[in-house]
């Protein structure tokens, strides 16, 4: 008779000692869904021999610091760069017009294991130790040279002002920033030779190039990384000759550096600078690096904010304009709207750290992979006499 359920997998039946289905193992029968019975269909594979395996399971966002960078696993475990000191150049001098060297991945690692490309990082290295668990505000030693090239970006700043943006259709890249640029351009001669010395006044062919290129390209209105890396390297340059000290290091970071970002800020607000290369949401910020490093060497052994305390609304307001990286956060949280770990879910995941010396050292790790390893931001980048390409 037939099941009226439709149950036509077999037939319900007492099992005997005798009968085989009784004296099969379990392993090897099916099972009937509706009553748990066995079933004369074969059981399902134990392993995958004929067809592939099921997918591996891929989270649609990897955790952790780790995931713009494809050689994240490289970047872990690459050895933190260490800070050196400046080699400082003597007579003759033989200053001459920088040019571009970099092409190709080996014009990289070229560049990289260079005296030139260390002494670089290890001066930039040098720069986030100074500033190692001091406040902005902090007393140092400021030189001359520290309050006259702080001077020069106030006016840079100044320039802003007096040349409002005009009205267009484009979300990005006001044209009126041409001409800030070509006015910077202009002066740069004029702005060096308020604290060069008069022995180094022929340095000008050599220095203001790295200096115009520092603040974003006038013809495609961007500006990223790229242009910040120039004016470390300007810096690199004034500490070659000697012109900036070790005992300016910690002014050249919390007087000329939060300047310099003053005036970014202001540039970008004003004429809408388009991200230059940014890797969108992956990237650490859509401009720059260089504040996040220093600035977390400002936190180091801070006894009560840790790195998860960018989430502080509170810290923020009350300490921003004391500490770069609390500043960067604040920054970013008033021109981007949304939840933060969607808009910049890279910083989410550092502020997971547990402290902020990892943060420091895992940072300078990502910017010699991700800035200085990279063609197409290092492409653009100048060699002459101070920065050689050897």
């Amino acid at each position: 008779m037939e099941d009226p359920q439709g149950h036509r997998h077999h037939q319900h039946q007492d099992s005997s000692p005798n009968s085989p289905t009784a004296s099969s193992p379990p392993c090897t029968t099916s099972t009937c869904v509706k009553c748990g019975g066995p079933t004369a269909y074969p059981p399902p594979p134990q392993s995958w021999p004929e067809m592939s395996p099921p997918p591996t399971y891929r989270p649609i966002r990897a955790p952790a610091i780790n995931l713009p960078p494809n050689n994240s696993q490289a970047i872990i475990l690459a050895p933190v760069p260490q800070s050196q000191k400046v080699p400082t150049i003597s007579p003759p001098y033989n200053f001459q017009s920088p040019s571009k060297k970099i092409q190709y991945p080996d014009d990289i690692r070229h560049f990289q294991a260079s005296d030139a490309g260390k002494n670089f990082l290890g001066f930039i290295v040098s720069l986030s130790e100074s500033i190692r668990g001091h406040k902005i505000s902090d007393a140092c030693h400021e030189s001359h040279t520290v309050k006259t090239i702080t001077s020069v970006l106030e006016t840079l700043i100044h320039w802003v002002d007096e040349i409002p943006p005009v009205q267009q259709a484009a979300r990005y890249g006001n044209i009126s920033y041409r001409t800030w640029h070509s006015r910077l351009v202009e002066n740069s001669d004029l702005l060096m030779l308020q604290f060069l010395p008069d022995h180094f006044k022929s340095a000008t062919i050599e220095i203001v190039p790295y200096f115009t290129d520092s603040f974003g390209n006038s013809s495609r209105i961007d500006y990223g990384t790229g242009h910040e890396t120039n004016f470390a390297a300007w810096l690199y340059c004034l500490a070659r000759m000697g012109v900036i000290k070790e005992e300016d290091y910690q002014a050249v970071v919390a007087r000329v550096f939060v300047k310099y970002l003053e005036l970014m800020r202001k540039l970008q607000l004003v004429y809408s600078l388009e991200p230059a290369g940014s890797h969108g949401v992956w990237g650490l910020d859509d401009y720059h690096f260089l504040p996040f490093i220093f600035g977390s060497s400002q936190l180091i052994d801070h006894k009560y904010m840790k790195p998860k305390s960018i989430h502080n609304e509170d810290i923020l307001e009350n300490f921003s304009s004391e500490y770069m990286y609390l500043s960067c956060i604040a920054f970013i949280k008033k021109v981007k709207k949304g939840l933060f770990a969607e808009h910049s879910p890279l910083l989410d995941d550092i502020s997971g750290v547990p402290n902020w010396n990892k943060v420091n050292s895992g940072l300078l790790k990502m910017y010699k992979a991700e800035v200085l390893e990279k063609v197409p931001i290092m492409q653009h980048f100048l060699f002459g006499w101070l920065i050689k390409w050897e």
